[in-house]
């Protein structure tokens, strides 16, 4: 599995334009399985334990409504940059990818992302 996330990362980091940062994080335990981060300013382990409350919320939310959905991704547009909770289909984890907005194109970075996890999500 170590070998899985660690492709993972490396193939996010290289070719995802504008990349800033990603974490693989476990939905249950909240627990990060491996992350990497271009800039020493940005703690992706620690937006990962907050995005993961983002994703409980929108579940109860989802709950409260009575919808029979599942999220696939939850995309946040900031000022400078663009974040991405994506969902395993399994619902075990997530992936957060952190953008620079001036330098992604985001149908390109999700493409690219949906590419890389096809492993991820035999794997985990």
């Amino acid at each position: 599995m170590n070998e899985i996330l660690t492709d993972f990362i490396e193939n996010v980091k290289v070719n995802v334009p504008g990349f800033v940062a990603v974490s693989v994080t476990d939905i249950g335990s909240g627990e990060a399985y491996e992350s990497f981060t271009a800039r020493s300013d940005f703690d992706p382990n620690l937006a990962s334990a907050y995005n993961l409350e983002v994703v409980k919320a929108k579940l109860k939310a989802i709950e409260a409504l009575g919808l029979d959905e599942d999220i696939d991704d939850i995309t946040i547009t900031l000022s400078t940059q663009v974040h991405i909770i994506d969902i395993a289909p399994s619902g075990a984890y997530f992936v957060y990818l952190a953008v620079d907005s001036a330098q992604a194109n985001l149908g390109i970075t999700k493409a690219l992302l949906n590419k890389y996890k096809m492993k991820l999500n035999d794997a985990l």
